[in-house]
C-alpha cells in the first residue's frame, strides 16, 4: 500500500509539472505572437530550462519526488488531447488518422519499454514491466570483486565470455546490464542488448509523431489565422496550438541529433557507455610505446567489436 501511494504521488507531481510547463510555454506565443519563429523557439527553450530547473529545485526543497516516465506519458497525452480538441478540426482525415495511429503505437511501445517502480524504500521491491534490458544474473560471477567502471571482470577463465557479453554497470539500477548503452531517465530503464532495438524504434516513433503534429498544427494555425480578431476564444485556441507546436519542434531539435548519434553507434558497433568511458575498458585500449626510448606508453582508442557497417547493422537487428 505504501509503494502504491508513493507511486501515485510521484505521478501526480509529474502531471502537475507537465501542466505548469505547458502553461509557461503558452505565454510565449501569447505575448510574442508577432515575433519570428526563431525568436519564439529561443524563448520557448529558455522558458523550458527555467521552468524545469526551478521545478526541480522546488521539488528537492519540498521533498517531493516526480516520475520521469510519468512526465513523458503526461506530455504525450497532453499533446494528443490538444490535437483531438483543437488541431484536428483543420486537417485532413488522412492526417488525423495517421497521427492517432502513431500515438497509439507509441504508447504501446512505451508500455513495453517502461518499468514502473512500485518501490518501497524499506523493502526495495521493484516491479519491472515487460522488458528486461539485459540484466546479468549469474551465481558464477564473483560480484564482490567488481567496481562501477569495469566489465564483469572476475576470474580469468570468465574474461573472454564476459567481454563478449559487454556487460557494464548501471549506477542507477545498481546492476550489470548486457550490452549496456545508457540509463534513460525518460524511459525509466536501462538501454541494453534486449531492448536496444525497441528503444530505437521508439525514438524514431517519437520524432515521426512530433513531425506529424508539427505539420498538423501548422495547417491549423494557417487556416484559422483569420480568427485571431476574436481574441477571447479563437485567440487562445491558436496560441495553444502554436505553443504545443513549439514544444514539439524543440523535442525534434534534440532528438534528431540523438538519433543520428545512435545510428552512428549501430553502424560502428559501439555503445555510448563504451565511447564515453573507453579508458576504463581494456579491450578498447591500444598501447603504443614511445619511439624516443623513454619509459612511456601512449594509449589510443580501438574498437574490437567493429565488423564493418553491414555486419554491425545485421548484428544490431538480431539483438535479443
Amino acid at each position: 500500500m505504501l509503494a502504491w501511494s508513493k507511486s501515485i504521488g510521484r505521478c501526480t507531481v509529474s502531471f502537475i509539472s507537465v501542466l505548469l510547463t505547458q502553461l509557461a510555454l503558452f505565454l510565449v506565443p501569447l505575448f510574442f505572437s508577432a515575433s519570428p519563429i526563431l525568436i519564439q523557439l529561443t524563448l520557448s527553450a529558455l522558458v523550458l530550462v527555467v521552468v524545469l530547473g526551478f521545478g526541480g529545485w522546488c521539488k528537492r526543497l519540498l521533498g517531493f519526488n516526480a516520475s520521469a516516465p510519468a512526465f513523458v506519458f503526461c506530455s504525450i497525452f497532453f499533446i494528443w488531447g490538444v490535437h483531438i480538441a483543437i488541431v484536428r478540426q483543420a486537417i485532413s482525415p488522412v492526417m488525423d488518422v495517421l497521427f492517432n495511429v502513431e500515438m497509439i503505437m507509441l504508447i504501446i511501445g512505451l508500455f513495453r519499454l517502461f518499468f514502473f517502480s512500485l518501490q518501497s524504500f524499506a523493502t526495495s521491491i521493484i516491479w519491472i514491466m515487460l522488458k528486461d534490458p539485459g540484466f546479468v544474473v549469474s551465481e558464477s560471477f564473483s560480484l564482490g570483486k567488481l567496481n562501477d567502471n569495469s566489465v564483469l571482470g572476475v576470474q580469468t577463465h570468465n574474461e573472454s565470455s564476459l567481454l563478449q557479453m559487454r556487460a557494464r554497470y548501471c549506477k542507477s539500477c545498481q546492476t550489470y546490464v548486457q550490452g549496456f548503452d545508457h540509463h534513460c531517465p525518460a524511459f525509466g530503464n536501462c538501454i541494453g542488448q534486449k531492448n536496444y532495438v525497441l528503444f530505437m524504434v521508439l525514438l524514431v516513433g517519437f520524432i515521426t509523431a512530433e513531425i506529424s503534429y508539427i505539420v498538423c498544427s501548422s495547417q491549423f494555425t494557417s487556416k484559422f489565422r483569420v480568427l485571431e480578431e476574436n481574441r477571447v476564444e479563437s485567440g487562445s485556441i491558436l496560441v495553444m496550438a502554436r505553443s504545443t507546436l513549439l514544444f514539439c519542434v524543440l523535442q525534434v531539435l534534440w532528438q534528431g541529433p540523438f538519433l543520428i548519434w545512435h545510428v552512428y553507434c549501430i553502424c560502428f558497433n559501439i555503445r555510448t557507455e563504451e565511447w564515453v568511458n573507453w579508458k576504463n575498458y581494456p579491450e578498447f585500449q591500444l598501447n603504443a610505446s614511445s619511439l624516443s626510448g623513454e619509459n612511456y606508453q601512449e594509449t589510443s582508442f580501438k574498437n574490437p567489436h567493429n565488423k564493418g557497417i553491414l555486419q554491425n547493422v545485421k548484428e544490431f537487428l538480431t539483438l535479443k
